[in-house]
């Protein structure tokens, strides 16, 4: 924090908002009084009045500023751990960790459809996409998985392939019967539709 504006107000290092709420308001009020006084005093008074001013704005702006950093920096290690979780396959602990958030921004969308891309309900992965895309217009990494998510899903189209929803679907584990005959029809079919999911996967945790 500003050590001349701390000084100024009588405080010291690690000041709350309560601290320069009080030292303001008292200055303030002595400042406010003396300001009437003859000659020089009421001057100063008067300059007082701007400077202690000009200090509680500027030392309130400092704190609002660190808070916002704090629970930016708090968001980011949630996301952080979210991705972990999807790296690892822990989808349904990736999907509790999501419907904790309370803010719900571009990253939490975006982090929403590649759980529902796990899961193969390809069609709520990319609504989720397209919500992140919309908050925050211009994210590569976004941009980038959207196109991905599309060349899928017109891949699959190509060759009939249907695609499970939320609401077809809810087991979010599958078998290793059901992933043979998801994926291994073929062996070509195999290698692209698996080159998709590695790129999702890695976009997610890049």
């Amino acid at each position: 924090m500003n050590k001349k504006n701390l000084e100024l107000l009588g405080l010291s290092e690690g000041a709350s908002a309560e601290d320069i709420e009080q030292a303001y308001s008292a200055l303030k009020a002595k400042y406010m009084e003396e300001r009437f006084l003859d000659g020089e005093a009421g001057n100063n008074a008067a300059k007082m009045l701007g400077k202690i001013e000009v200090a509680y704005d500027e030392l309130i702006a400092e704190l609002n500023e660190a808070s916002s950093t704090e629970e930016e920096v708090g968001s980011g290690n949630a996301y952080a751990n979210v991705e972990q979780l999807i790296k690892d396959g822990k989808l349904q602990e990736a999907q509790r960790a999501l419907d904790g958030f309370n803010e719900r921004g571009a990253e939490w969308h975006y982090l929403q459809s590649v759980v529902f891309y796990r899961k193969n309900w390809i069609n709520e992965s990319k609504k989720q996409l397209e919500i992140a895309m919309r908050l925050d217009a211009g994210n590569e990494k976004y941009s980038q998985a959207y196109k991905k998510l599309s060349d899928k899903i017109e891949h699959d189209a190509g060759r009939g392939a249907k695609t499970e929803s939320v609401y077809e679907a809810q087991d979010m584990n599958y078998s290793a019967d059901n992933q043979m005959g998801n994926f291994c029809s073929s062996c070509i079919e195999c290698c692209a539709i698996n080159a998709c999911l590695n790129c999702m996967c890695n976009g997610c945790c890049n």
